[in-house]
């Protein structure tokens, strides 16, 4: 079991001057706009897998909707912004059966759902709701897939899957995690197949100059950890 190395669950996180809310199960809300933001859905990740000839067991897709669902129930966003790579590939929406396709339309319903391009899906989703930008820019805050190279203030993004690493107890522990210097910020990928990149790694470093902590992921919370203590693979 984690330490608690902060009072306050499910906290709250200043980035560029807005109040953020990192929910445990991986996402991001905003509550003054009613904004939740997800990464890194990849879904039909088993199916492309499956193409290639390698068997993954086919349940990615109803596992991370079943997660993003969980999310919309409980915070009931006037928005969803997915933050790219929402499928595996530039095919993956064409591969969605019935029932996923039926359920992706009843999270979209009667709210603003929109589609940031990713690098395994740069191009909008044939025959699917809800919008689709390059990124987006509501406030002072940015949201796009990939953290851009010039540092820019209140950027939220996806893409490096961040995961943070500690010993407690002598036993390790590996989760994902949300990666923040209170300027910029980096979601965990949300899907179920998705793999994590250690936030020591420079790919996620790199984008904090002077540091940063890691939110790990909890069952009903998130943990805070300094960079400093965050362990590599």
């Amino acid at each position: 079991m984690l330490a608690r190395t902060d009072s306050v669950p499910d906290p709250f996180v200043a980035l560029h001057g807005c109040a953020i809310r990192l929910d445990p199960r991986g996402a991001l809300v905003w509550p003054d706009e009613g904004l939740l933001v997800v990464a890194d859905l990849h879904l039909e990740k088993g199916s492309a897998f499956a193409r290639r000839g390698q068997m993954l067991p086919p349940y990615d897709t109803t596992e991370t909707l079943a997660r993003l669902e969980a999310l919309v129930a409980a915070h009931q966003p006037r928005t969803i912004v997915a933050l790219g790579d929402s499928f595996h590939d530039r095919w993956g929406a064409e591969r969605l059966s019935p029932d996923a396709r039926s359920r992706l339309s009843a999270l979209q319903a009667g709210r603003n759902f929109i589609w940031i391009a990713g690098n395994h899906d740069p191009e909008p989703h044939a025959d699917l709701q809800g919008d689709w930008a390059r990124e987006l820019r509501i406030g002072p805050l940015v949201l796009r897939h990939e953290p851009g190279e010039t540092h820019e203030p209140g950027e939220i993004a996806g893409h490096l899957h961040p995961v943070a690493r500690l010993v407690v107890r002598g036993r390790s522990i590996r989760r994902r995690c949300f990666a923040t210097d209170g300027h910029r910020l980096v979601l965990p990928a949300l899907g179920a197949y998705a793999g994590g990149l250690n936030v020591r790694h420079g790919a996620v470093a790199g984008l904090f100059a002077g540091g940063f902590e890691a939110h790990m992921l909890g069952a009903d919370r998130t943990y805070r950890i300094a960079s400093t203590a965050c362990l590599g693979d």
